[in-house]
């Protein structure tokens, strides 16, 4: 006997499972519970001998955990799964891993990720979960639309990823494909009752609000928006709006380091072949971030990026910076750390919580206007498109950034193509998010601990440590590397 649905589910979650339609889609909210009710709807088929049970998700963790949903509910069901196995197969070259679960009567449940090949010429009743995260949903749909000719039923579940992807246009053309669509917001899964499953009681009115409020505040609006509110974003809609970047740009900002007077705050972001070195430098002025010196460098060696680095180093004027210390980075950072010591030099590591930390704390600031960024100056030699200025480049490359979380709920951030430069990915704006970083800790000891380049230690007969200077004389290299002026 099936069990009391009221028991298990939410009412949105019981409306899915009484939905008998041949092809549904439901966009939904992030852990809202829908692959978990999915799950029981597909053990429920299984067992009553209707069909085989294809599943795909986007990620491992994600085939994992269904399954181990199927397994609680075969157990509910009292239908003993006669074995549960994985099998490694071959989608063109590369290995697969389905997750697969027997039953008595010899319907079986399939998990897999994404792999169109795995699904042609299957029968069975196809569910795509997450489907707008995976990387070939035009070959998905492809390959997994012919089951309903045979009766089949199909089932696409996810969050929303912008309005290019194959879910966005499945649902806008759902009547023209036949499909009934499912829409559960945050909002709609709080009111019918998902806090007080959460916390295990009735909750009041305030209390889910201020549920609500928290999530919201932690993911930030772009994420809440798309991913708890099914409202997709625009792929023109980025991280940073053109509305927002224009409203920081300033005339006359920028200096050469002869020209600085003021306490600097760097930071660096490292590349070498594909993506570019960017080192930007701020000046605080109340509680304004004012951009000074931007120097890109492209295709650029080691040794010479880091004398450029040591030129402000060396100045006074310089009295803390933030160097990206990811992959290609170590080594430069590392340096200037023995160099300068750890007062002046901040290793920043490219976690997804650092860049999440950084990325937020440049928003925030020039929503409040609070970092200038230059409107005009001298165009470096770089690999440019087009006749290019100075703002067109940092613009594009601050509007490049886009936030997303992944079906696994982490938050990443990545660029799409830079219009004016294609060589940069975002490095512009995290050198930038590296100067804002470095200007925010500004100890006593940060402002008056300048300490002079230790390259090479000598140990003496009274074990005291001496530092012999490599004889670099502290001259930038001009054909380098450009600043704009």
């Amino acid at each position: 006997m099936a069990p009391n649905l009221s028991q298990y589910f939410l009412p949105y979650q019981i409306a899915w499972l009484l939905d008998d339609s041949p092809f549904k889609i439901w966009e939904k909210t992030r852990r809202g519970g829908m692959t978990y009710v999915q799950s029981y709807e597909d053990v429920r088929d299984a067992v009553a001998g209707r069909w085989d049970v294809w599943f795909s998700s986007a990620d491992d963790t994600a085939a994992r955990e269904y399954i181990l949903y199927c397994e609680r509910w075969s157990k509910l069901f009292n239908e003993a799964a006669k074995s549960f196995d994985e099998v490694v197969l071959n989608d063109e070259g590369k290995p697969v891993t389905v997750k697969t679960i027997t039953f008595a009567n010899g319907k079986r449940i399939n998990a897999l990720t994404s792999s169109p090949s795995q699904f042609r010429s299957k029968g069975g009743k196809v569910v795509l979960d997450e489907f707008a995260w995976h990387n070939k949903q035009d070959e998905m749909w492809a390959a997994a639309e012919p089951v309903t000719t045979w009766g089949f039923p199909l089932r696409i579940i996810s969050t929303h990823n912008g309005m290019s992807c194959k879910f966005y246009k499945l649902i806008q053309d759902a009547a023209e494909v036949g499909a009934v669509v499912h829409t559960t917001t945050i909002y709609d899964a709080v009111e019918q009752g998902l806090v007080d499953k959460i916390y295990g009681r009735k909750t009041t009115a305030k209390e889910r609000i201020t549920w609500l409020e928290s999530k919201r505040k932690r993911v930030g609006s772009t994420v809440w928006d798309q991913e708890y509110c099914c409202k997709p974003i625009d792929e023109s809609t980025a991280f940073l709006t053109f509305a927002i970047i224009d409203s920081c740009l300033e005339h006359g900002i920028l200096r050469s380091l002869e020209q600085i007077s003021a306490p600097i705050f760097l930071g660096m972001d490292i590349g070498r072949k594909r993506n570019i070195s960017v080192i930007w430098c701020n000046e605080i002025i109340g509680t304004q971030h004012v951009t000074r010196i931007v120097i890109p460098m492209e295709k650029t060696k080691y040794r010479v990026q880091y004398n450029t680095l040591k030129t402000f180093l060396n100045s006074p004027m310089c009295r803390r910076a933030s160097i990206d210390e990811g992959g290609i980075g170590a080594q430069i950072a590392e340096d200037a750390v023995t160099d300068y010591g750890s007062y002046r030099v901040e290793p920043v590591n490219f976690n997804n919580a650092n860049k999440s930390r950084m990325a937020e704390a440049v928003k925030t600031a020039m929503e409040d206007r609070n970092f200038l960024i230059p409107s005009d100056g001298k165009v470096p030699d770089l690999t440019l498109v087009g006749e290019a200025t100075i703002k067109d480049v940092i613009r594009d490359d601050f509007h490049s950034l886009r936030q997303v979380v992944s079906p696994a709920g982490n938050t990443r951030f990545d660029p799409v193509e830079n219009e004016s430069l294609p060589n940069s990915h975002a490095d512009f704006f995290w050198a930038a998010a590296l100067a804002v970083n470095a200007g925010s800790v500004i100890a006593p000891e940060i402002l008056g601990a300048i300490r002079t380049p230790e390259p090479e230690a000598v140990q003496t007969r009274t074990g005291r440590i001496d530092r012999i200077l490599d004889g670099y004389d502290g001259r930038f290299d001009h054909t380098q590397a450009r600043l704009y002026r």
